[in-house]
């Protein structure tokens, strides 16, 4: 099974015209076409997974530059994600240690 990311998409771009493009390299077992949480609008990116390993290098050098829509598509192997260093448990602003407590300060008169 080998994972592939397509980038540059075209904002009106489907999960069936991604998954044409790639059955004509071989089985395509699923495409997820990445969407915005909050308004569900597509992102520019999919990702594709195909089992053969060799159908999937064979459709990665055979689309890289294709004309999808209005744009040139990027076909590459997908990269797992990147830790980004932050503690498991989420994102956010909190105040916590980095000293002794702020000492109120005094009136200038």
């Amino acid at each position: 099974m080998k994972n592939i990311f397509v980038g540059n998409l075209d904002y009106g771009a489907t999960e069936d015209a991604i998954r044409d493009l790639f059955e004509q390299y071989g089985a395509v077992e699923r495409v997820s076409l990445i969407r915005d949480r909050d308004t569900g609008a597509p992102r520019g990116f999919a990702f594709v997974e195909m089992s053969d390993a060799a159908e999937a290098d064979r459709a990665i050098a055979g689309l890289n530059g294709t004309i999808l829509g209005n744009r040139a598509i990027n076909v590459n192997e997908a990269r797992p994600r990147a830790d980004s260093g932050r503690p498991s448990g989420g994102g956010g602003f909190r105040r916590q240690g980095g000293g002794p407590p702020r000492r109120r300060r005094e009136p200038r008169w």
